[in-house]
């Protein structure tokens, strides 16, 4: 059976309590490929939250080894953000993760990386994590994770959330964030330290390499010492999210939570658009016209989706480019599905199911080309990519209501 794995961005994770990372993803994809006639499973596939990106690789290939083991399907990989990375530091030759037949296998069984949203070339807001405001809010989070003292804390202070939700829930009856924050994160919660809320947490604090290393500065050497792995398809999809404030609309702004989301959504997108002079993000000659095209707006080094800069996110072929925040095409869109607990970063982007949908349709396209017989490796050996290959790629982004175009292996 042909398996897709979903790997999760920076905090790694694939469900908390009722937050799940990938938000109808799973049934999404399925459906898609089903229609292709392809029988897939889907399998979401935790990383380390923030630890560094080669330790990140390793769990995911111990999550993958322990979903592929007697089995000799075809392999695809999705990463959203930081798992993108994570995708191509597993699959690159010459990366030492785990010399083991079963990693091997797995390296020699993909088919396809798909990218989505993923800081190739960094992004800016890693080096928010690195200041010293940054350092002291893990240390909090270190001391109330590993303290019981802090875990009771926390505990005492979701109680009076929870109540605090539950009054405002009868004073109106539209629900908003703190409803949304207290039902996905906080009811239920309880002090003991094998709670999945401070194992996460716990996690966090111990680790934080992939901060670092997500700096432009240093991704740049990150991205040069990846070469891509021959006979598998790389693609992307590319995401902007509108500047604020000019695309918020008023009933994102209707009430105190609409407007403090809306000013955090505002302040880290500021962020993201510091391009770092000395760093700046690839230009080929035939990518800015077609993201243009594709986006229906200027492209630049500043416009990003509030997480990751737009022109960072590039590599390989290009197969969609949408108006989106970083976590929209994850299915976190605003009331996706009826789901109350979407929309953490309310960017004004108009991402719908519509859209949704068709981005996961167009990833599905991409996989069902790179499936099967046709498509089986020439060589396990490292090819180097030919200057200009990703720019001769985006030729083929696709347009709405379009097929995507099967793409065979160069030999």
């Amino acid at each position: 059976m042909t398996r897709v794995f979903l790997v999760p961005g920076f905090f790694g994770f694939t469900s908390i309590r009722k937050v799940t990372y990938f938000h109808g993803v799973k049934r999404t994809l399925e459906a898609a490929l089903a229609r292709r006639g392809i029988e897939a499973e889907v399998i979401p596939c935790p990383t380390r939250p923030t630890g560094s990106i080669r330790r990140r690789a390793e769990r995911l290939l111990e999550g993958v080894i322990a979903n592929v083991a007697g089995d000799q399907g075809d392999i695809h990989f999705v990463g959203h953000s930081t798992g993108g990375i994570d995708v191509r530091v597993l699959l690159s030759p010459g990366m030492r993760i785990e010399p083991s037949d079963m990693a091997a296998a797995v390296v020699s069984r993909t088919r396809s990386a798909i990218l989505v949203a993923s800081p190739n070339r960094g992004s800016p807001l890693a080096a928010a994590f690195l200041t010293i405001q940054g350092k002291q809010l893990l240390k909090v989070l270190a001391a109330l994770a590993t303290s019981t003292e802090g875990r009771h804390a926390i505990w005492l202070g979701a109680t009076g959330l929870g109540f605090v939700a539950r009054i405002d829930d009868a004073l109106r009856r539209d629900e908003g964030w703190l409803d949304r924050a207290a039902d996905a994160l906080l009811r239920r919660i309880t002090a003991e330290k094998d709670d999945p809320l401070w194992r996460f947490l716990h996690e966090v604090s111990i680790d934080q390499g992939a901060v670092a290393q997500l700096l432009p500065e240093t991704m740049d050497l990150v991205d040069a010492a990846l070469p891509d792995r021959r006979g598998v398809a790389y693609g992307c999809v590319v995401t902007a999210a509108p500047r604020p404030p000019w695309a918020f609309r008023l009933r994102e702004l209707a009430s105190v939570e609409g407007v403090i989301l809306a000013s955090l959504f505002m302040a880290i997108h500021n962020i993201s658009a510091r391009e770092n002079e000395a760093y700046p993000y690839p230009r080929p000659p035939n990518v800015l016209p077609v993201l243009r095209a594709r986006l229906g707006m200027d492209v630049d080094g500043s416009t990003n989706d509030g997480i990751v800069p737009t022109l960072s996110q590039v590599h390989g072929r290009i197969l969609d480019a949408v108006v989106a925040d970083h976590l929209d095409v994850v299915g976190q869109f605003r009331l996706e599905g009826g789901n109350p607990f979407s929309d953490w970063l309310p960017s004004g982007s108009r991402f719908d199911a519509a859209r949704f949908e068709a981005v996961w349709d167009r990833i599905a396209g991409e996989i069902a080309a790179n499936s099967g017989a046709a498509t089986r490796r020439l060589a396990a050996e490292p090819t180097p990519r030919p200057a200009g290959e990703d720019a001769r790629d985006t030729r083929a982004v696709s347009r709405p209501g379009s097929r995507s175009r099967r793409r065979r292996p160069r030999p």
